[in-house]
């Protein structure tokens, strides 16, 4: 099986493991059953069934929404693909130096490095006028770095979409500044 090198280990990711049980246990089964699903939180057991419907191997997974940027989307199939993933590596498919998949492997070394922290009501105001101001993708970058509420969520994608648009002091200033040199109160 094709391997990737990930810190100078070799590991398997979980398509070759799934290719590999199509071409090897062609009778048997690859089950994925939802544990526990929440607006933001996943958890999937799967389970290799030989031909007798017996459970020969099994693997849990648990994602959280937005912990990574494939979980921004799709958490619940990135969750069932590493459950698959164990549950072949625990039946013995590509194992020769880890039960984890590459894929497990990448995952966690993106979220070791970009832990997401609860946006405070400062950072969160300051990410509004930011966009305010023109700099919509440094926005953009940095919301990786936090988690939103979903209306913070919903309020910060329609000000990045120009679907609401936001109002800063200095316009505000500007505005009143053209308004008061329109009627000569400003000389």
């Amino acid at each position: 099986m094709k391997t990737i090198n990930i810190h100078g280990k070799q590991y398997v990711e979980v398509n070759e493991r799934i290719k590999y049980f199509r071409e090897h246990f062609k009778e048997w089964s690859l089950v994925s059953e939802i544990i526990e699903l929440t607006d933001n939180r996943c958890v999937i057991k799967s389970s290799v069934l030989n031909t007798e419907s017996r459970v020969i191997s099994t693997g849990i997974a648990y994602e959280i929404l937005g912990s990574t940027n494939v979980n921004k989307t799709s958490f619940v199939e990135n969750c069932e693909t590493s459950a698959n993933g164990r549950a072949l590596g625990n039946l013995g498919i590509g194992i020769d130096t880890s039960i984890a998949s590459a894929d497990e492997v990448k995952i966690a070394i993106a979220q070791k490095e970009v832990k997401p922290t609860k946006i405070t009501k400062k950072q969160f105001e300051a990410m509004k006028s930011s966009i305010a101001d023109g700099k919509q993708d440094i926005v953009k970058t940095r919301m990786k770095k936090y988690i939103f509420s979903k209306e913070q969520e919903a309020e910060i994608n329609n000000l990045l979409s120009g679907k609401t648009k936001i109002t800063t002091v200095n316009k505000i200033i500007e505005d009143l500044s053209d308004k008061m040199l329109e009627y000569n109160d400003l000389k």
